[in-house]
């Protein structure tokens, strides 16, 4: 049964202003009045007459209705701001339709509209999402962080081997003037034994001319300026921001696929950067289980029994590639669904989408209205690569380590169709692998 309020909402309604009591006054008739509107009526009217009965009043000041004025607060109270009151029976919005995602009252709940949904408290519901809220908050804040070091990881690299540059020109330029010091001392010798030789008569002049024109051309290169004694500054400031941003985006490479969390079953963890899915250990289920650590909502996109997540990204047009490292994982399916998988009470998807997968025995692949295509004998892959050819309308599953084709589904997609991923594998987790592109 929906609740009732205890009193109708006209009750607290101001006959002239139409709106819960604001200080209600008692007139002398017996009916209630907001002040001010009671005073801007008769102002108006020119006489003191009630706006109901039209019964005079002998007092210009009427006092104030104490019991209604806590009567209509405690209203107010009760509910709550015209925002969070249902536009169609006037009751607070407490309760939140998972089914429809939108907020309903407790009569709404009877309703046809949402008889058989699942609802929960709108306080259960907002602490979910603020708790979502603020966990993505904390990663964006870590990978800019991140972003932040390797910049200032550039900034020191750059500056360090500034300095370098400097104390190799220093350097360079200490040892010239050393090299011109000798000179100056040494020149005074060396034109006293110019002269001697001059004065020493022609044969001898000239037998030691080439040795003198050597020794004055050394000595003129000797104070000849340094060569590449400046800081290359265009080799620093040339275009530095596209530079450094060329550096950090070929020590980041994207991955094709990002896994969508709120599509993930409860018993999933994926990591922060959305590349890795798992299983929760035995421990993890017991936290879930008992406290409820991951606060998750049972929204429409979430799979409740199937251990799945999808991309967050659907296709329907073009080819598309990834990577998974499966590693050592013990049970797995990945591969591609439709949109409009069956999410809600079903345990496996492989009624319902193209995938290859491992159960610790043996390696096979699955499609809809198809039966299993086992690999026996054939060996556990450490990596599998899914193609998607939609233009073609084939999927194909292969092996880029070991070169092993698998199998290739030819089938033509009429909806959009999503990557997805199962795991029920706690030690080792499926990972989608980033794509290296030459820049």
């Amino acid at each position: 049964m929906a609740s009732k309020r205890p009193f109708p909402e006209e009750d607290f309604t101001c006959p002239v202003c139409c709106d819960i009591f604001s200080e209600p006054v008692l007139l002398q008739c017996g009916h209630s009045v907001c002040k001010g509107c009671i005073k801007q009526y008769w102002t108006i009217k020119g006489s003191r007459e009630c706006p109901l009965c039209r019964k005079r009043s002998a007092t210009k000041n009427p006092p104030v209705n104490l019991a209604l004025k806590n009567l209509s607060l405690a209203y107010l109270e009760y509910r709550g701001p015209l925002e969070e009151q249902c536009e169609v029976h006037r009751e607070r919005l407490s309760l939140f339709c998972l089914h429809d995602e939108e907020l309903m009252c407790v009569v709404c709940r009877e309703s046809e509209q949402h008889r058989n949904h699942a609802c929960r408290p709108v306080s259960e519901i907002a602490e979910g999402r603020k708790h979502q809220v603020c966990h993505t908050e904390n990663i964006i804040k870590k990978d800019f962080k991140h972003l932040h070091q390797l910049l200032k990881d550039e900034e020191i690299a750059m500056l360090a081997a500034l300095r370098k540059d400097w104390d190799q020109k220093t350097k360079l330029i200490k040892k010239k003037i050393e090299k011109m010091t000798e000179l100056k001392f040494s020149l005074p010798t060396s034109i006293k034994e110019l002269r001697d030789k001059m004065d020493s008569g022609d044969v001898q002049f000239l037998q030691s001319f080439k040795d003198m024109l050597e020794r004055a051309q050394n000595m003129n290169q000797e104070t000849e300026p340094v060569k590449g004694g400046l800081i290359d500054t265009a080799k620093y400031l040339g275009n530095l921001k596209f530079k450094v941003w060329l550096k950090i985006r070929q020590s980041l490479s994207p991955t094709p696929v990002v896994l969508d969390p709120n599509t993930a079953n409860s018993q999933l963890i994926l990591s922060e950067d959305l590349t890795c899915v798992r299983d929760r250990d035995e421990q993890e289920k017991e936290d879930v289980a008992g406290v409820q650590k991951n606060q998750l909502p049972d929204n429409p996109e979430r799979f409740d029994r199937c251990p799945c997540v999808l991309g967050s990204v659907g296709y329907s047009s073009g080819t598309h590639i990834w990577d998974v490292d499966v590693g050592d994982s013990t049970f797995w399916m990945l591969g591609v669904t439709t949109e409009s998988v069956k999410r809600k009470g079903t345990r496996s998807l492989s009624s319902e989408g193209w995938c290859i997968g491992y159960d610790g025995d043996m390696l096979s692949l699955k499609a809809p209205q198809e039966s299993r295509i086992p690999f026996l004998g054939c060996e556990k892959p450490k990596r599998v690569r899914v193609k998607l050819d939609l233009d073609e309308g084939q999927l194909s599953f292969s092996d880029p380590l070991s070169k092993t084709q698998y199998h290739t589904f030819t089938t033509g997609y009429t909806e959009k169709v999503f990557p997805f991923f199962c795991s029920l594998c706690s030690d080792s987790p499926l990972r989608i692998l980033p794509v290296i592109k030459e820049i």
